[in-house]
């Protein structure tokens, strides 16, 4: 049967092109997707002054020593509900995990960890730390990815907070390059209006130490209602990606602050109670396609005294449920949490593993199973393999041999965008 001519001819498709014009320029500006790099599972909190460029080996010495102390890091396993064999997988990589790099992503906290101490301390303070960080990461004794959170900006806090991130941020500059994994967080942010205000004061320390353009990007700490659902009935946290776009990092959940103010009594403030689901989902939707990486909150609930067993459970069953909702980072708040943190995400990925594994091989390979997976659900299975790797949780021989195919292959798989760009 013969081809029919088309009806709409070039000026047609220009017209049409002309219509999309601005939907191109957003999609490609303001939807760039997750650019492929790693996340860390997790942030830690500190006060600023307590941080030492041994922090993270002297946490994971204690978190080692605490799972000793009860059984050892299988038994943990068992406490969390993997069977034998997972049990034992999972602990001796978490073991080596808790030796090599206990803590991913740190942040020395100038907000509610440290307080108001007064200017001339606070100021001594923010310079020690620029030093002490820069100290960290000469010394190769500093997670990959570190930082500050400071004080609010509102209007109490603002002149303050506006200072610790300037001292930090210049002192780190005057001592060389800053660390590839720098990491600067807002809190308590309530409006839009906040975060274009951040925006300007990276934007001018960019400035005034010479740094790239977009090199200073900063997480947004959602933990007030007012982001949630604005006077105007809208969304903030919604807007935030289109108001600084390429700026914000991620976006992470405050947990006691934000079911404070909704007058949830402290008893029953946890991050899964419906006001804190309800929240995330937001965030999630906001964020989707934007590039920007979402973090659960914590848990106050601490593996110390008579309740470390019963803590464990808590934790590790808060991190497997985050992780099974797409909230890949969470916060941890002290050294006897780390064991359960990386118990139950190396189990989480390991887990999934096999099956993952093998549809992702049948999709490759083109081979018939049970499951017909579309390109979307194959990058949704190559990203869940891929952030195992990245992790820790699994090796990239064992994707190999389990889905035939190599880390940059799974990487393109993942992030088909990032090569399309690419080209």
């Amino acid at each position: 049967m013969a081809v029919p001519e088309p009806s709409l001819g070039a000026a047609d498709l220009a017209r049409i092109d002309a219509q999309l014009a601005a939907t191109d320029r957003l999609l490609e500006r303001n939807y760039p997707g997750d650019d492929g790099s790693r996340q860390p599972v997790h942030t830690v909190y500190v006060p600023a002054d307590r941080f030492t460029p041994s922090l993270a080996a002297d946490w994971g010495a204690q978190a080692l020593s605490m799972a000793e102390a009860h059984g050892g890091l299988v038994r943990l396993g068992h406490l969390l509900g993997q069977e034998r064999a997972l049990a034992a997988a999972v602990a001796s990589r978490v073991e080596a995990k808790l030796t090599a790099e206990p803590i991913e992503d740190l942040r020395l906290d100038f907000e509610d960890g440290y307080g108001d101490r007064g200017d001339d301390a606070e100021d001594a303070a923010a310079v020690a730390a620029a030093s002490a960080v820069a100290a960290a990461v000469a010394a190769g004794s500093a997670p990959p990815f570190i930082g500050i959170r400071f004080k609010c900006f509102e209007a109490p806090t603002r002149a303050r907070g506006v200072r610790t991130l300037d001292l930090f941020v210049s002192g780190l500059a005057a001592a060389g390059e800053l660390p590839e994994g720098l990491t600067l967080t807002l809190p308590k942010v309530t409006t839009v209006a906040q975060v274009e205000a951040m925006e300007y004061a990276v934007s001018r320390l960019e400035e005034v130490h010479s740094l790239p353009a977009g090199r200073l990007r900063f997480e947004v700490q959602v933990e007030t209602p007012q982001l949630i659902l604005g006077p105007d009935g809208t969304s903030p946290v919604a807007q935030l990606a289109h108001a600084v776009p390429g700026r914000i990092s991620a976006l992470h959940y405050g947990t006691y602050d934000y079911s404070a103010s909704l007058q949830i009594s402290a008893e029953y403030q946890s991050m899964e109670h419906p006001v804190a689901d309800f929240a995330k989902e937001v965030m999630q939707l906001a964020v989707a396609g934007t590039g920007i990486r979402l973090s659960d909150g914590s848990t106050n609930i601490i593996p110390v005294g008579d309740n470390v067993e019963n803590a464990w459970q808590l934790h590790g069953r808060l991190v497997r449920r985050s992780l099974e909702r797409g909230y890949y980072q969470g916060w941890d708040l002290h050294p006897a949490q780390l064991p359960s943190r990386f118990a139950a995400t190396y189990a989480f990925y390991r887990q999934g593993l096999p099956a993952a594994a093998a549809r992702l091989r049948n999709y490759v390979e083109q081979t018939e199973g049970g499951v017909m997976d579309e390109p979307a659900t194959a990058r949704a299975l190559a990203a869940f393999v891929l952030r195992g790797v990245q992790c820790g949780a699994v090796g990239a021989e064992e994707v190999l041999a389990l889905a035939g195919v190599g880390l940059p292959e799974l990487t393109v798989l993942a992030h088909p965008r990032l090569t399309t760009t690419a080209k």
